[in-house]
């Protein structure tokens, strides 16, 4: 592979114009695309994501969702990947990133960016929750629409779409009109700021630099309650106690948050038992009993 890769990135001189590719390695990471560092004989670094030739959207979402989040990052605090070149080449696609130095230090800085990308976006919002486009979470459809409801939105343009899809692939089944009207009736309760969200925000996501500057990457971003962003935090772990009190000292979390955390992970755990099957159908399914109840 890495062999073709160089043979297609060296045709691109609008790509590498200054130097010639001197080694392209694979680097461990996500179960979608393969990932590439690549060094040039001047010395320069390079991040690739590469993918079937038919997945360039994929690409060009998480392009969109990078140059949006950018908009919105406080410099100092947050680093957001510039992309650099997106490619369908002959037989593959490609997303060209800089490399960045990623390390597990202290995410006071990490929680503070997020919170001030939170509240910027807050502060400058569409007056709606959504996206323009259809996206993805991750190999999935994140159905793209905008809704001024969020409640509505959320069932509509969330979960609906995945119950939809566990039930044609015999995963899930049930009538659920009546718990999702449920969760509509309770999120409404809530009347929250569309805030600009990561939407894929677990640990595999989020690092840190030498100089303990937060980094975000990967993202599935849209228009959103900006707790959705911190309920997935729960999810899988991965965040310190630093991050969290960073993060409420400029954005205080409500005491009824907690009791949103399971409804917006729900949307993940369904996504996850579409996905990968296994326990996560077994997971998604108690977590609407438990909500079913809880919403009564």
């Amino acid at each position: 592979m890495q062999e073709l890769i160089v043979n297609e990135l060296r045709k691109e001189k609008n790509i590498f114009p200054e130097t010639e590719i001197k080694t392209i390695v694979p680097v461990s990471g996500g179960s979608i695309h393969k990932s590439w560092h690549i060094e040039l004989k001047n010395g320069k670094h390079f991040f690739a994501k590469t993918t079937a030739k038919e997945k360039f959207e994929m690409l060009k979402f998480e392009v969109q969702c990078l140059e949006e989040l950018t908009k919105f990052a406080n410099k100092e605090l947050l680093e957001i990947p510039h992309p650099i070149s997106i490619k369908q080449l002959n037989q593959f696609s490609i997303l060209l990133l800089p490399w960045l130095d990623l390390r597990n230090r202290n995410q006071t800085n990490l929680g503070k960016g997020l919170a001030m990308l939170h509240k910027n976006s807050e502060n400058n919002n569409q007056e709606k929750f959504g996206w323009p486009n259809d996206g993805f979470i991750g190999s999935n459809l994140q159905k793209g629409g905008w809704m001024k409801n969020w409640g509505e939105f959320f069932v509509e343009f969330r979960l609906k779409p995945q119950l939809s899809l566990a039930a044609k692939q015999g995963k899930i089944n049930g009538d659920f009109q009546r718990f999702l009207g449920k969760v509509i009736s309770f999120l409404n309760q809530h009347d929250p700021k569309p805030a600009l969200v990561h939407g894929d925000l677990w640990g595999g996501n989020v690092a840190t630099n030498k100089n303990n500057k937060g980094i975000l990457f990967d993202p599935a971003s849209y228009w959103a309650d900006k707790e959705v962003d911190i309920a997935m935090t729960y999810l899988f772990g991965g965040f310190t106690n630093d991050f969290y009190n960073a993060y409420n000292e400029i954005s205080p979390q409500s005491e009824l948050a907690i009791k949103r955390i399971d409804i917006y992970n729900l949307y993940h755990l369904i996504n996850h038992a579409n996905i990968f099957g296994g326990s996560y159908i077994n997971q998604s399914l108690l977590m609407m009993k438990k909500l079913n109840l809880y919403l009564s």
